[in-house]
């Protein structure tokens, strides 16, 4: 008579393969957290303590930063929060957050460069780059999250609609 290795329930296969938060996503969490909250602080302050009328631009330049950061800050509060497991979800938000800041931001770039009339190659160049990683990163959380989401459902015997 041979003695059968224990089963495991869909539950359990599901949270062995995506843990709800594990310490490197609660690292993560906080990480984004405390990053967001200090950086909308700082740039609020740096904002508000400008002397003197500021033009449009730099207006909307100072809201979009804190706006990003408030993006954050609030991805690191509703990871946190989370105490179900996520199946990459959590990548899929932040690599979108990563993708709208970096493109926003190489496009206000653009726009102030070719305004000064200087630096737009290099502005489009970087700011291409960074929307580039960012574009990959998101793909990257999509296909993570589609292949979760299959698992999920082979191992509870759901159908795919």
């Amino acid at each position: 008579m041979t003695e059968e290795e224990p089963r495991l329930s869909a539950e359990e296969m599901i949270e062995r393969l995506e843990p709800s938060l594990s310490l490197r996503r609660r690292i993560r969490a906080v990480a984004a957290l405390v990053a967001g909250l200090a950086g909308t602080v700082f740039v609020s302050a740096l904002w508000w303590s400008e002397p003197g009328p500021l033009p449009g631009r730099t207006h909307l330049a100072f809201a979009l930063f804190t706006v990003f950061c408030l993006a954050w800050a609030g991805y690191g509060g509703w990871l946190l929060t989370r105490r179900v497991p996520l199946f990459a979800t959590d990548r899929v938000i932040a690599g979108w957050i990563g993708l709208v800041a970096s493109t926003v931001t190489t496009a206000v770039l653009a726009v102030v460069a070719e305004q000064r009339g200087a630096g737009l190659e290099l502005a489009l160049g970087v700011g291409g780059l960074f929307v580039a990683v960012a574009l990959v990163l998101v793909v990257r959380a999509h296909a993570r999250r589609a292949a979760l989401l299959r698992r999920l459902r082979e191992l509870t015997g759901q159908e795919e609609a």
